[in-house]
């Protein structure tokens, strides 16, 4: 147990607010801090995580969870700071990982008793699509189905820690039916390519934990303290393995806060926060009502929307920043008038001195980025679109193939992705006679072609297994001839793909201390995890164009939130009224509104294409939640609108 110690003058205590200091005062037990948009909870999660480290308790028995790299990094560099800071620098730290990661970190580790090979390989969306799409056409399906609802049914099974056979036992439709064959399909591929996807990485581990006690002891010993980072968003594989996880002094930390729970469609239950002081008795309850980030009229805004829904944890936001100005609402003509008016104020505010990167335009749906894109080239400003991944570019794609095909010799989709990459004249026949082992039946050319690429691999892995993950990359490039093939040509598009891979080495040296090829390993790991939000830059340049979904836990000093019209924000695609979860959709609106820190537009367009069809839209009943003196509608000039489009519609 860690003493209460004295906490006069001490420096980790010092920025922090009573309730934040009350969190660092709670380490032993359960502990649940309900923390509101703004409220600092990274601040508190690394204060308290710094002050265990001060009381006596070993860096290396502490592990915090939360959902994207990008957190965990944040974590992790903030505890390092308040470490070096407050105390003697240590070799030792505290694990601060992503549920995947740390799941990828189980498996490594005990890959015998979890009936894996160590190098097992793991499938990131892109290759699980595909393996759903050989599926379909094998079964002569392709046309009935869509691939990726079938990929969602089966990753949000497995999130919700339901087996395949179990699937199979329930299955009542011919949509539920379908899933199962595929699913079949789906399993036998992974298992003949040593390989897990996303979901395996948690489902798995479950397993295992569930299955051999012993490693569950020896886990439950080895992290003494637990933290969780939004903790709303944990699935059912998630909260079971945490509760796994946990020893018998209950020591877990949980931060979150239901109002932004927004991610029930994979498989998020907000009931995991509702029932944890049922789950872990005695626990506490620490409530941050602060908002640090966003101005009086902001937060008070947000709060009258929210406060309308029934399944939360009442709070009330308070914010001692500025009143700051009104949010602003604008009515478009349509689609074309919503993105030129954004683009115009957006220029103004650059005018203005506002920095591109703190600005962000916020939509619910990745088609509305189109035409807001077309209007923010026409006004010349610089933008970026969250969500183009770095390692989904089909030259690091192509380098990275190479050391997973290294690492793993059965992961037949790297194969195939490489195996003429650079050109080395295999061709379709060559390629499914060296997947099937029948390249003895080849002709001698064919035969060179697959000894030339097996010797390029058993280069690769002995480079792999000895050097540092930087200099095996550049070893990749420099034996494949791949970086070679793209200087030398004239293409801009290739000079472009060659600068993405010089990039990629530069990234691959962070993962240099590792000992070979374990910092390989977490590279890929890395790569295979990454998310929308990783994607986005501390010192990126541009306007960020992105989901509301990918702009949770981000903030930006204006925030534009667009396509505030019924239908489409709160959306009610592929929804009946029976299912429609409208207080997810104001959730989700809560965190639009809260990304803001100074300055919140909205806007919403009388008429809309939709689906090929123009509409007439109504504005979004969540403005309507909104108090009316909070708001100030704003008027474009008209010389200054998108010119009306007429349309002629056929008797």
């Amino acid at each position: 147990m860690v003493p209460m110690n004295d906490t006069h003058q001490n420096p980790l205590f010092a920025a922090l607010n009573p309730a934040q200091q009350e969190a660092l005062h709670r380490l032993n037990g359960p502990v649940m801090i309900v923390a509101g948009a703004g409220s600092g909870k990274t601040r508190v999660l690394t204060h308290r995580i710094a002050h265990l480290i001060a009381t006596g308790v070993p860096p290396e028995t502490i592990l915090g969870i939360t959902f994207t790299n990008k957190a965990a990094r944040e974590m992790r560099d903030r505890v390092r700071a308040l470490l070096f800071g407050n105390l003697a620098p240590s070799a030792r730290e505290p694990l601060l990982a992503t549920f995947h990661s740390l799941g990828v970190r189980i498996l490594r580790e005990f890959a015998p008793q979890a009936g894996l090979p160590r190098s097992f390989s793991i499938y990131d969306r892109a290759d699980s699509l595909k393996i759903v799409k050989d599926s379909l056409r094998e079964l002569g399906a392709e046309k009935q189905w869509e691939p990726r609802a079938l990929l969602s049914a089966i990753s949000r099974a497995k999130g919700d820690a339901t087996t395949l056979s179990a699937y199979r036992d329930r299955a009542a439709t011919p949509f539920e039916e379908i899933v199962v064959r595929v699913w079949e399909r789906y399993e036998n591929a992974l298992q003949r390519t040593n390989a897990l996807d996303f979901d395996d990485l948690l489902s798995r581990t479950l397993l295992l934990v569930e299955s051999q006690t012993e490693i569950q002891q020896i886990l439950q010993e080895r992290w003494r303290y637990i933290h969780v980072d939004e903790f709303q968003d944990t699935n059912a594989v998630q909260y079971r393995l945490l509760r796994l996880l946990v020893g018998k002094e209950q020591n877990i930390c949980v931060v979150g806060d239901v109002d932004q729970n927004i991610y029930s469609w994979r498989g998020a239950s907000i009931r995991f926060m509702l029932n944890f002081e049922s789950d872990f008795p005695g626990a506490a309850q620490i409530i941050l009502e602060e908002n640090y980030r966003s101005t009086q009229t902001i937060v008070a805004a947000a709060n009258e929307l929210i406060s309308r829904n029934r399944n939360r944890i009442p709070k009330v936001s308070h914010s001692t920043n500025e009143e700051g100005s009104p949010v602003r609402l604008y009515a478009a003509y349509d689609e074309h008038d919503e993105a030129a008016f954004v683009a115009r104020t957006i220029r103004e505010r650059l005018q203005e001195g506002v920095a591109s990167r703190e600005i962000a335009v916020l939509y619910r749906a990745n088609f509305q980025s189109r035409v807001l894109e077309e209007a923010l080239l026409r006004v010349g400003v610089p933008y970026k679109v969250v969500g183009t991944r770095f390692f989904e570019r089909k030259e690091v794609k192509d380098i990275l193939s190479y050391a997973r095909a290294a690492l793993n010799p059965q992961s037949t989709a790297d194969i195939a992705r490489i195996a003429n990459t650079p050109p080395r004249g295999i061709g379709k026949a060559t390629l499914a006679a060296l997947l099937a082992e029948r390249e003895h039946t080849l002709a001698a050319r064919a035969r060179n072609a697959v000894a030339s690429l097996r010797r390029d691999l058993k280069a690769v892995a002995a480079v792999l297994a000895t050097e540092p993950a930087s200099h095996a990359i550049r070893h990749i490039m420099e034996l494949t001839g791949y970086l070679r093939m793209l200087e030398a040509s004239k293409s801009e598009e290739d000079k472009e793909r060659a600068e993405n891979l010089k990039e990629l080495v530069s990234l691959a040296a962070e993962y240099d201390h590792h000992a070979p090829p374990a910092g390989i390993e977490e590279m890929l790991a890395q790569a295979a995890l990454e998310s929308d939000q990783d994607t986005l830059r501390d010192n990126h340049e541009g306007v960020a164009l992105m989901t509301v979904h990918a702009a949770k836990g981000l903030e930006f000093a204006e925030v534009f939130v667009v396509g505030l019209e019924e239908g489409l924000f709160p959306s009610y695609a592929g929804l009946n009224d029976a299912s429609r979860d409208e207080e997810e959709e104001r959730r989700l609106m809560y965190v639009a509104m809260t990304r803001a820190q100074k300055q919140l537009w909205l806007s919403w367009a009388q008429s809309r294409m939709l689906f090929g069809n123009r509409s007439v839209q109504a504005p979004s009943s969540f403005l309507s939640e909104i108090d009316p003196s909070y708001l100030e509608p704003v008027q474009a000039e008209e010389e200054a609108r998108e010119p009306l489009r007429v349309i002629y519609l056929d008797e």
